[in-house]
Order: C-alpha cells, then sequence, then structure tokens
C-alpha cells in the first residue's frame, strides 16, 4: 500500500534533515529555508506559525475533505459559505496552504447546498435561508456567571457579537452581571412576557428536544 507524498514533506526533510529535494533550483532552496521559519516539527505534528501569530496543526492532503465536510456539514457544520468555513477550520488550529481554495471548491460542489438553493457562490453574501442553529452546554449550576461565561465563550467568540438577546424571566439572564456584559457589547436585551410566550418560543421548543435526548 502507498502513501501519497504530503504538501510539507520538503519542509519536514529540511527541518528535520537539513535536506533538499534533489535537482532543486537556489531560488527554491532559498525560498524553502525561508518558508521553514514558521515551522516546528514536533513527531508525529508539524506546526506552523500563522501571520495571526497562532500556531496551527499541518494536516494532509488526504484529511481535507472529511475536515472540510465536518465544518460544512456535521453537526459543527452550518453550511455557511467558503470563506466562514474556511475560518471556522482555522479558529479550530487547523492548516494548509490552499485552505480558502480549497474550501470555495468544496462549497461549491456540495450537492446539498446546490439542491436547495442556497447563495454559497457570492463572497460576503449571507444564505438566503436563514438557519437556525443551537449551542448546549452542561454546566453544574445555572446562574448569571455561567451564562456570561456561556455567552462570551460560546457565542461570541464563535459567531460574533450578538445584535439583540431575547430570553425568559429567569433569574440567571435577568441581573446586573447580564446586563453589565450586554451593555458593554452593546446588544438589544428583551425579556419575553408571562402571557406571551411565543416571543420566546423557538428557544423552549428547542430547549424540550434536549432534554428529550437526555
Amino acid at each position: 500500500m502507498t502513501h501519497a507524498t504530503p504538501w510539507y514533506a520538503d519542509i519536514y526533510n529540511y527541518l528535520v534533515a537539513s535536506t533538499y529535494p534533489q535537482g532543486t533550483s537556489r531560488a527554491y532552496k532559498a525560498r524553502l529555508e525561508s518558508d521553514a521559519k514558521y515551522y516546528v516539527w514536533d513527531d508525529p505534528y508539524l506546526w506552523r506559525m500563522c501571520n495571526d501569530q497562532v500556531i496551527r496543526t499541518c494536516i494532509q492532503e488526504s484529511e481535507i475533505q472529511s475536515v472540510l465536510h465536518f465544518y460544512h456539514a456535521a453537526a459543527e457544520g452550518g453550511h455557511y459559505g467558503s470563506s466562514r468555513i474556511a475560518r471556522k477550520v482555522l479558529n479550530y488550529g487547523l492548516y494548509w496552504p490552499t485552505i480558502f481554495r480549497d474550501a470555495h471548491t468544496f462549497v461549491l460542489a456540495y450537492e446539498q447546498c446546490q439542491k436547495i438553493g442556497i447563495a454559497i457562490t457570492r463572497r460576503n453574501e449571507m444564505p438566503q435561508q436563514p438557519m437556525i442553529w443551537v449551542e448546549a452546554k452542561a454546566a453544574k449550576v445555572n446562574d448569571a456567571k455561567t451564562v456570561v461565561e456561556f455567552l462570551k465563550s460560546n457565542i461570541f467568540c464563535k459567531f460574533g457579537v450578538l445584535k439583540a438577546l431575547i430570553n425568559d424571566q429567569g433569574s440567571h439572564l435577568c441581573n446586573y452581571t447580564m446586563a453589565m456584559l450586554l451593555e458593554k457589547y452593546r446588544v438589544v436585551h428583551r425579556v419575553a412576557i408571562t402571557y406571551h410566550p411565543q416571543t420566546n418560543d423557538q428557544a423552549e421548543v428547542f430547549n424540550r428536544e434536549i432534554k428529550k435526548l437526555l
């Protein structure tokens, strides 16, 4: 059984053994030396220091399609456009040099998105069909501090600051700590009133479904 040579083979050989590919030009050797400055080999992984000063794990070509599928179509995905998928991969600490080009090609060819007609070919444009996405996390306590940390770590850092937040009248959601957080990030806060529960109806439906799964 043969294995394809990974894209970083020349960099690996230079870092580990200070060797160059046979028959390469002086210009290629100079470029290889320059590129290698941003890589570190820590067996069994190759790491790259990217432009944003984040160190990411380099993956081989054989892993690219499964990674793109996971961040586009699996539970962690969301059927977003290619640029956002590429950024999600980078945010989770993975790297290869053609990530944006490969993400663009993958999304264009993804059959399900083409069938339902989501606009995915226009750069920086939101999909035509709105998508409902649920973020859930198990916690030992249900208090203001837990909610604030969840918002900052699981919502703001992943999806950006909210324009508005709608919730029920729970004390863990309506308190001084939450008010200060939302004021700091200029998030509009709306509270569903008791006699009009439809305001927060979708959230309640998802809560029931999650409880059933548990």
